[in-house]
């Protein structure tokens, strides 16, 4: 017996097996286009574009529906060169003195360095956030749940919607990204997740050959 308000489940449809089959597929064919970018037109994205994007990404589930997962969309010069030069600072410091061999060995096939002039060439940059406190409703203070999960679903979700709006996308995550957090002027209850580079892929963009090598199903995935 349900002790709390609910309303008729909506939206959706009753598929045949082969109908499901179809868009799983359709869609599976079109999640496997996405690319990592690293080389961006600064071509102008409209900006009802990045809003219906947002909308998709706080549409995911998310603990107890706290939604802990604040999005900063970064648009001025300004803030733009001063996200490159920390995020480049912080890199080259991982590059030359933190990173493991090991690590580096892993990132060589993908030809990653310092250099993330794409922060000021994409025109969209969006500085993930995620909330230890908050809640379902604006000016909530309760202990959120789950943060981690809920906002990496989240991230995903918006990945994809800027997929599907013909957008190409970078996940950047410099270390530490407290700089982020000074530069959007985000409260220090939030702790920067990801930076999520967004924009039209270059006429010359190119994708490393290791980046097209994925994982069968039988490596991914198991029926018990």
């Amino acid at each position: 017996m349900k002790d709390h308000p609910s309303t008729p489940l909506i939206g959706y449809a009753a598929l045949s097996d082969a109908e499901a089959v179809a868009r799983a597929t359709a869609f599976r064919d079109e999640m496997g286009r996405r690319r990592t970018v690293r080389e961006f037109s600064d071509r102008p994205v409209p900006r009802a574009v990045v809003e219906q994007a947002l909308l998709t990404a706080g549409s995911a589930p998310s603990g107890a529906n706290h939604q802990p997962w604040f999005f900063s969309v970064i648009e001025s010069a300004e803030a733009r060169a001063r996200i490159r030069a920390a995020a480049e600072a912080e890199e080259k410091a991982f590059y030359e003195t933190k990173a493991p061999p090991e690590w580096l060995e892993a990132l060589a096939p993908l030809g990653t360095d310092p250099d993330k002039g794409f922060l000021e060439v994409a025109p969209v940059l969006i500085a993930i956030f995620a909330q230890k406190r908050g809640g379902p409703r604006p000016g909530d203070a309760k202990k959120n749940y789950y943060v981690t999960e809920s906002v990496g679903i989240a991230t995903g979700l918006l990945i994809a919607a800027l997929h599907r709006a013909g957008l190409a996308t970078l996940t950047h995550t410099p270390a530490p990204m407290s700089f982020l957090s000074e530069i959007c002027g985000r409260p220090a209850e939030e702790k920067p997740f990801l930076l999520l580079v967004a924009g039209h892929p270059a006429d010359d963009a190119t994708v490393p050959l290791a980046a097209l090598d994925k994982k069968p199903l039988d490596a991914i995935a198991a029926w018990i």
